[in-house]
């Protein structure tokens, strides 16, 4: 191969790279699907040689081009056959029942309902709901003219401050050109009460110092969060979850889960976290067991619901076509917190086939 084929091949990986985002993992069918497109790409590129002038030879020129890329068909089809191997004999439940069942982990049964789910105190009740939370939020925005022409409110998350529920939802760019104009960051986000509907606030300050959320999902370029995460060290990990959360003195952070695939291209597994000052956009990492207390979302809820219907459905193996003792979840789970103050995904469960 000539020294142009290297080259080609580090512009498109690198391309692909800050572009694409993809998670350089054999456990991820991201970097297979990225290396075929590559050698696709450099394929094609090697036909601009052909003479297409000489329409009687252009069959055979391609020939024997193709012929000449020998590196190339066999990277090719060794991928394909990877991918292939992994999706097809590694990943399904009819060969890995046992795998995708155990992905829960341990699991206690409760004893009686009645001492497992515990009445709560009248004033701690949750009365306010994400979608009444958004008709607040946009309340408040519209109060402030010079914020909702250049920002939108993001996604509320619940999450517990100081003891007390509060929806919390940070403000995003709402292009960009609003970003390009204002690349220190948008200007703080929006507390709701969810124990009282009155109690709304929009934080751009803390300590008389300016809240900027700079490093968020709706920035560009390395400001965009996932690409800023990516980017420092990150790229073998898949990345999900991006929740704006508080710590306790109202500093606002993006916590991500990060996740490996145990069971071929499926079996999604967390484990770790990484915690991004929303502000200047320190990046620190920790397992599952160092993250700090006041974060209160390590476990996507997708992973869990997903973790537990695995476990009920294949509760007695694959081939169980009678649904004899199978359970599945009632509703996605919800996040509530117990009196030892830690948060919980919960949800309720039922038979298959059978209230």
């Amino acid at each position: 191969m000539k020294a142009k084929f290297w080259i080609y091949l580090v512009v498109i990986i690198l391309a692909g790279l800050y572009f694409y985002l993809p998670v350089i993992s054999l456990n991820f069918m991201d970097l297979p699907v990225l290396l075929i497109l590559c050698l696709l790409i450099l394929a094609f590129t090697q036909l601009r040689n052909i003479n297409w002038q000489d329409t009687k030879n252009i069959k055979a020129q391609i020939v024997k081009k193709i012929q000449s890329l020998k590196f190339l068909k066999y990277a090719i089809a060794a991928l394909l056959v990877y991918i292939l191997f992994m999706q097809l004999v590694l990943s399904p439940k009819i060969f890995r029942a046992d795998s995708y069942q155990s992905l829960l982990g341990s699991v206690k049964e409760g004893g009686d309902f009645n001492t497992d789910i515990t009445p709560i105190d009248v004033d701690k009740i949750r009365i306010v709901d994400k979608e009444l939370a958004n008709l607040l939020g946009d309340k408040v925005m519209g109060q402030q003219a010079s914020l909702g022409s250049k920002s939108h409110i993001g996604e509320f998350t619940i999450q517990k401050i100081k003891d007390q529920l509060y929806w919390v939802a940070p403000l995003l760019h709402s292009g960009f050109f609003k970003w390009l104009n204002n690349k220190e960051g948008t200007d703080g986000y929006v507390m709701v009460s969810a124990t009282n509907e009155r109690d709304i606030k929009l934080v751009q300050t803390i300590n008389n110092a300016p809240v900027k959320v700079k490093y968020q999902p709706e920035s560009f370029f390395n400001y965009d969060l996932q690409r800023h995460v990516y980017n420092q060290g990150n790229i073998k990990y898949g990345l999900t979850d991006f929740s704006f959360e508080l710590d306790d003195a109202g500093k606002p952070y993006w916590v991500i889960t990060k996740y490996n695939n145990t069971i071929g291209f499926n079996g999604s597994e967390a484990i770790g976290t990484i915690i991004v000052d929303a502000q200047d956009g320190e990046i620190t990492n920790y397992s599952l067991t160092e993250t700090p207390t006041w974060v209160d979302r390590v476990q996507p809820s997708e992973f869990v619901n997903t973790q537990i219907d695995d476990w009920g459905e294949l509760i007695k193996g694959y081939f169980n076509f009678s649904n004899e003792g199978k359970l599945k979840t009632t509703e996605t789970p919800k996040l509530v917190y117990g009196q030892d103050n830690n948060s919980y995904w919960y949800t309720g469960l039922t038979s298959v086939g059978a209230d």
